[in-house]
């Protein structure tokens, strides 16, 4: 029970980190003009109401490191627990909650390829973070 216990406190961490780095990833390209470059009108305050929800969700969503999937290749790993975080912005927030059309069309036609982009890096983050925490 202890390790169990271990385990999904790492995983919470792990996608808490990873939420940080996928915000101020996502901060920094908006700051910096790229998602503007490609037509993309993401919103990226770097304030506490922003950001605090989204660290929050990455270490909800963080707890899907829990299983034991693909421990040794933080890549695949990564990638395949950030499809999840993915499908979930496109297809329920930015339509159902936003209203910015499916898959946040209305902000622009690479939304999509920004949010799999973004969450493939909390993946990777919080991927990483399991891997050197459990040496």
């Amino acid at each position: 029970m202890r390790r169990f216990a271990r385990t999904l406190t790492l995983a919470f961490s792990a996608g808490v980190l990873g939420g940080l780095v996928n915000s101020l990833c996502l901060w920094l390209a908006v700051r910096y003009g790229i998602t503007a470059f490609f037509g993309v009108s993401l919103p990226a305050p770097l304030t506490p109401a922003w950001l605090y929800p989204r660290v929050v969700w990455g270490g909800i969503w963080g707890l899907l490191f829990s299983v034991p999937l693909w421990e040794k290749n933080v890549f695949l790993r990564g990638l395949f627990f950030s499809i999840g975080p993915s499908l979930v912005q496109l297809f329920v927030i930015f339509p159902l909650r936003l209203g910015k059309g499916m898959m946040g069309l209305d902000l622009g036609a690479w939304t999509p390829v920004f949010v799999i982009l973004f969450n493939a890096l909390w993946g990777w983050t919080a991927a990483a973070w399991m891997r050197w925490t459990n040496r």
